[in-house]
């Protein structure tokens, strides 16, 4: 680990970053040329503290998962990644069409979007970032892990998944996720994760094997839904996304026209927040 190379590396990405790149309100004076180290450590999910020793060549030997914090939060490109993760003496990610590494032009289109309900997915449609609003509407998706990461599995193994959709939706709603899957099998059926999600619901899930035999197509990404929020009743939503097809990640953000009832139930969980779900 080369700790003086890694904290001049750090500190030049963090003054190199302005509060406006990054979503945040510049505010009053400011003596440093860049963000703060006290605001590149909350973008971080870290301390302070750790984040300063970091840069003051007295830190710990940052694990990967914190090198990984670090990139989304400094905003790296994956070359940029990749030299963190040398100079602090780790195996640089491998590189793949694919990954989980959001890349900064669409994190900072995601940072514009702080009072809408939007998030970030994967190829495989597994939730990368989330906004306050999109956690409030239809859960905080990024706790899951091994293989109820993916939407697809969680639909067709865990029944609690589709309580926040109108039951008359379901069969719609399986037929699409099934039929999203089996695109992104057809395309990458050599991914270990993607085989994996699909030998995982043939095993356990009539329902999917069913329609998975009928070699379903799908239709538009995110086409209009109907959500069922605990405490405002139903939500009428249309769906915009934006595609990266160099990382293969989607932007989605979910609106209602303005002037309905669905669009002031959103400006209303906007204000009330994800722990009245």
């Amino acid at each position: 680990m080369d700790r003086a190379r890694l904290a001049d590396f750090l500190r030049s990405r963090r003054e190199a970053l302005q509060p406006e790149d990054v979503g945040l309100a510049r505010g009053g004076r400011r003596r440093t040329g860049g963000l703060r180290r006290e605001e590149v450590a909350v973008l971080c999910d870290m301390s302070v503290d750790y984040y300063s020793r970091l840069e003051q060549r007295r830190g710990p030997h940052p694990s990967e998962q914190m090198l990984a914090a670090l990139a989304r939060g400094l905003r790296l490109s994956l070359e940029e990644r990749d030299h963190l993760f040398r100079l602090a003496g780790h195996v640089t990610p491998r590189r793949v069409p694919r990954t989980d590494h959001v890349t900064p032009g669409m994190m900072r289109i995601f940072d514009g979007l702080e009072d809408a309900a939007a998030q970030v997915v994967n190829h495989l449609g597994e939730t990368l970032r989330q906004t306050r609003l999109s956690k409030a509407l239809i859960g905080d998706e990024s706790v899951h892990t091994g293989l109820a990461r993916s939407p697809h599995y969680r639909w067709f193994t865990d029944p609690a998944t589709r309580l926040i959709y109108p039951e008359d939706d379901h069969a719609a709603h399986s037929r699409l996720i099934a039929a999203n899957l089996h695109k992104v099998y057809t395309r990458d059926g050599e991914d270990p994760r993607v085989a994996a999600i699909v030998d995982a619901l043939l095993a356990t899930s009539p329902e999917f094997a069913a329609i998975w035999r009928e070699h379903p197509v799908t239709g538009p990404y995110c086409p209009p839904k109907r959500v069922r929020h605990p405490r405002l009743g139903l939500l009428e939503l249309h769906c915009q996304t934006l595609i990266d097809p160099d990382q293969s990640q989607v932007l989605v953000v979910y609106t209602a026209p303005p002037g309905t009832e669905s669009h002031d139930k959103l400006r209303l969980l906007s204000v009330i927040g994800e722990n009245h779900r």
